[in-house]
């Protein structure tokens, strides 16, 4: 095989077009499989440029996490738009979450699936990522509650649990939906809003689910096992 021939660029665009490469390979052939001489090819560079300007595959796998998941939270923030009611700043989130996954299927593969299961490293990357989601989301609902019923009773800690809940299921839903013909991003945020904000609606208006008194979970025994709805003291 010749020397690739490539045209000067500013080494930005250049990086950025390494990175876009990587992506995609990294994404449809995994870490593991993925070569720097596919990467340096489907970029239409030389290998020893891509070494150049990235250093090595271990950190041009890690830029490529960073930039994807850069792209991640910022469409979700940007599709949260402040000012809306709750329900409507979830809604666009999440139908801002779905979009970007769906058009960027490579680089949520690169989060989701390749970055947590090739090193700490790497996992390290993708949690900070997702506790930035996981903490813009919480915010959303906190500040949604106190609006709504002024100063509940809301630990913040519980709130947190709710988010990383949503954040999970949007997570799993994203790969159903990547690997799903037909299923678009509005599909799948009507989906998530179906299944949580019946629950979330009736945080924001006071009301708490609670196990019953006679409840015990380790002990089977018979009798009335069905949770109540009570306000938020």
């Amino acid at each position: 095989m010749g020397a690739v021939k490539t045209k000067r660029m500013p080494r930005a665009v250049r990086e950025q077009q390494m990175l876009d490469a990587a992506v995609r390979t990294f994404g449809q052939r995994g870490y593991m499989a993925a070569s720097m001489d596919e990467i340096a090819e489907l970029a239409g560079v030389s290998k020893p440029l891509v070494y150049l300007y990235l250093n090595s595959k271990e950190d041009l796998f890690t830029a490529c996490i960073r930039r994807e998941a850069k792209a991640l939270v910022e469409a979700v923030r940007a599709g949260a738009r402040p000012g809306l009611p709750a329900d409507r700043q979830l809604w666009s989130g999440l139908t801002a979450f779905f979009t970007h996954t769906a058009r960027n299927p490579d680089g949520w593969v690169v989060l989701h699936l390749q970055a947590r299961t090739h090193g700490e490293v790497f996992a390290a990357e993708v949690a900070a990522m997702r506790a930035e989601i996981v903490a813009f989301v919480t915010q959303l609902i906190l500040d949604a509650a106190r609006e709504a019923h002024r100063d509940p009773d809301l630990p913040e800690r519980e709130v947190s649990g709710l988010a990383e809940a949503l954040v999970g299921a949007a997570e799993s839903l994203a790969d159903r939906a990547n690997a799903t013909p037909g299923v678009t991003a509005r599909q799948s945020a009507a989906t998530l809003m179906n299944f949580a904000w019946a629950g979330l609606g009736n945080l924001m208006a006071g009301r708490r689910w609670t196990p019953p008194d006679d409840c015990e979970p380790d002990t089977g025994a018979a009798g009335d096992q069905t949770g109540r709805t009570s306000p938020v003291r």
